[in-house]
């Protein structure tokens, strides 16, 4: 396991866009918050383009990646926003680079794809975080107020379920700790059968997702039980399932499909954490130890920088 250093007033940013494209606002509005932290910034040649589906094709994607990860001034990389594409470049990210020099990584949902490659190939503990778009709900909101302190403070997070989050029902009793993997479900389900699949033994599984009916979830879930990602897990902290109750009116809630899933699996299982597509977001380490504690109702989190 290997750390950046927390990012000072004075280091130098790259914000890339290795997956969909964002719009101008969004970039101006991350620069503005960044340089508000002290923080230098520099936009990568394709991070405000836009091809097909993605931010610019996987070649201009890839280089703006890789340019960054191999800059020596550059401490962290930025990831403008989720959408899909990383998988198509993850393959040939420069994960030499990332061994020799640790960078600050942070991002979330497509950028899935990353962290876990990032995980596998260089045992980096990376940053599930608001993705630079999200950076325009300003300085004083829980989204940017979070990833600053993971970002900028060598210090242990503590997330609290909150009662609001549609997930807050799914719970089964217990105290856990182990290192904290995992983000967006449908990302993850997609590893499944590559190399930067998780190995999630002694691991707390962290899953979030967003738009998918309650019957894709049930499968990715039952896909991830099958694949043995359950077998030796020390618990599950569950994000925000954003506008996942699906359109038919004869699906189960989508935390009737979670309780099921993953309540009997003998383990501890926390919801309700804010983490993932919610108006509001809390960012947390991957790849560090974490403690799970459903009586108090917490989520709390090693530094993810040192």
């Amino acid at each position: 396991m290997i750390k950046a250093s927390r990012l000072v007033p004075g280091d130098l940013v790259a914000l890339v866009s290795p997956s969909g494209a964002s719009e101008a606002g969004r970039i101006a509005a991350t620069v503005s918050v960044l340089e508000g932290w002290g923080l230098r910034v520099r936009l990568g040649a394709h991070a405000g383009g836009r091809h097909a589906f993605f931010a610019g094709t996987d070649d201009e994607r890839l280089a703006d990646l890789n340019d960054a990860l191999r800059d020596p001034d550059v401490r962290g990389v930025f990831c403008m926003r989720g959408g899909y594409g990383m998988q198509r470049i993850v393959d040939r990210v420069d994960f030499g680079a990332v061994r020799a020099d640790p960078k600050v990584v942070i991002g979330f949902s497509d950028i899935t794809a990353l962290h876990a490659a990032l995980w596998t190939e260089a045992g980096l503990v990376s940053v599930h975080g608001p993705t630079g778009g999200q950076f325009e709900r300003g300085p004083e909101s829980l989204t940017v107020r979070s990833a600053r302190q993971v970002v900028t403070r060598s210090e242990s997070i503590t997330v609290s379920a909150d009662p609001a989050e549609p997930s807050h029902a799914v719970r089964a009793d217990g105290v856990a700790e182990g290192t904290l993997l995992g983000g967006n479900l449908a990302m993850l389900v997609s590893t499944v059968g590559t190399r930067h699949a998780l190995d999630t033994r002694g691991a707390i599984l962290l899953l979030e997702d967003i738009n998918e009916e309650p019957f894709r979830v049930d499968r990715m879930l039952v896909h991830l039980r099958r694949a043995g990602w359950f077998d030796g897990l020390r618990g599950i902290a569950l994000g925000q399932f954003t506008a996942c109750d699906g359109t038919d009116a004869g699906y189960p809630p989508i935390v009737d499909v979670l309780r099921e899933q993953l309540t009997s699996l003998g383990i501890p299982v926390l919801g309700g954490l804010p983490i993932g597509h919610g108006d509001d977001q809390s960012a947390v380490g991957l790849g560090v130890t974490a403690r799970l504690d459903t009586a108090a109702g917490t989520l709390v989190v090693d530094p993810a920088v040192s």
